[in-house]
């Protein structure tokens, strides 16, 4: 026979002994748990007196007009440990398609027949799996109609959820930290609810905290809500205060509170402070997340600063310059720092002449403000104009599509 075959092609298939007396029908494959080409090590056959699991080590399988042939040559039962089933646990399964970005389902199963027994090479995500395990296939290529094969091989399936039983095929999503942030959400979000939670709950906290940044708002909700107190509170602590603050915003605030108590005491008292301001203030919209320099610091301190502090990007699309008071007095570009002499002062450098808004300031003046004067962060501070933070054009956007504002 050929070395490759189908699952559909071999399920429901009569299972004989060597003199061709028939045990049962072949009901499913169990195979070994692992990432690369797991081995088939058990045949699951329905007999008269029931299922059974056999060793598939003493199965061999021909074919013969057209038909799959499947004898066993010694009747063995198997203990299934560690076991997935191919039509239980894996067919019909969706699963994540890491490279594709997106959420597939598995139509059919490629396996591969060789000498030292028969393996999973590949899954069948394409219309030929449908069609094949409804016995049309050959018909419509025989009519002249052509569909693309579309496998992906195994070592590409990098989680495998049943959802009514919780089984993980592959090694624990450690393949899914490649993907970026927005694509890994819009996969999540793509799965049913249950799953998708298992899916969140396997990532680490700092990158359930990026995903959880790129969900829609109502997915936030749910996500931080269904899980434990302690992991919410974890990956709470992760995010931007301003992001974990927008997200406790809409939730009860019994649970707000008790999460806010499970949170890291710095990591709670900045998202306090940001869930005091009203929704149409700029304090609601601002990142406490920013860079800041004394006006007495040397510009070769500054960098090495920043080399320690290693910001995130959207940090330094503005540093900040204050008094020893914590006083806004100034503002420089990253560019500033780098063609300035090292040993000038920043004070020497920065711009004094900068527009800034007060924590209780309405959004819209902001939104004006930024777009007049074609900024793409502005301070804020509170009325005696110390530095509280910054909102960044990122978050106006995002304020101008969730509320649909016009600028006027």
């Amino acid at each position: 026979m050929k070395n490759n075959f189908y699952l559909s092609r071999i399920l429901g298939n009569k299972v004989y002994t060597p003199d061709m007396k028939v045990i049962g029908k072949l009901s499913d494959l169990g195979v070994t748990n692992e990432l690369k080409s797991p081995q088939v090590t058990t045949a699951k056959v329905k007999t008269n007196s029931g299922i059974k699991d056999y060793n598939f080590k003493n199965f061999s399988i021909t074919k013969q007009k057209g038909q799959y042939i499947l004898v066993c040559n010694k009747i063995e039962k198997h203990t299934s440990t560690n076991t997935l089933f191919l039509r239980k646990h894996i067919l019909d399964q969706q699963i994540i398609d890491v490279n594709g970005r997106k959420v597939v389902r598995v139509n059919d199963v490629s396996l591969a027949n060789l000498e030292t027994g028969v393996y999973v090479v590949a899954v069948d995500i394409g219309m030929n799996g449908i069609l094949r395990r409804i016995g049309i296939l050959k018909t419509l290529v025989k009519l002249g109609l052509k569909l693309q094969t579309k496998l992906m091989i195994w070592n590409d399936v990098q989680a495998v959820v049943a959802s009514n039983e919780n089984i993980v095929l592959s090694k624990p999503y450690d393949s899914l930290s490649i993907l970026h942030p927005s694509d890994l959400a819009d996969i999540i979000e793509d799965f049913d609810p249950k799953t998708g939670l298992t899916i969140f709950t396997s990532l680490d906290n700092a990158t359930a905290a990026d995903v959880l940044e790129q969900m829609e708002e109502d997915s936030q909700v749910s996500f931080i809500e269904s899980l434990s107190v302690d992991k919410a509170a974890d990956v709470l602590e992760q995010m931007p205060a301003d992001e974990a603050a927008d997200i406790l915003d809409g939730m009860d605030d019994d649970k707000v509170e008790e999460l806010l108590k499970n949170m890291e005491k710095e990591a709670s008292d900045e998202v306090r402070g940001l869930l005091e301001y009203d929704s149409n203030e700029v304090g609601s919209l601002m990142s406490t997340d920013f860079v800041l320099f004394k006006n007495n610091e040397t510009i070769n301190d500054a960098i090495e600063n920043l080399r320690k502090l290693k910001p995130e990007e959207d940090e330094m699309l503005r540093i900040y310059v204050v008094d020893k008071k914590s006083k806004l007095i100034g503002t420089l570009s990253l560019r500033d720092l780098i063609i300035s002499d090292p040993i000038s002062k920043i004070g020497d450098i920065m711009n004094k002449e900068f527009k800034s808004m007060f924590d209780t300031d309405n959004i819209n003046d902001l939104i004006k403000n930024v777009s007049k004067y074609n900024l793409v962060a502005i301070p804020v501070t509170d009325n005696k104009m110390k530095l509280l933070g910054n909102v960044i054009i990122n978050d106006i956007i995002y304020e101008l599509l969730k509320n649909k504002r016009k600028i006027n």
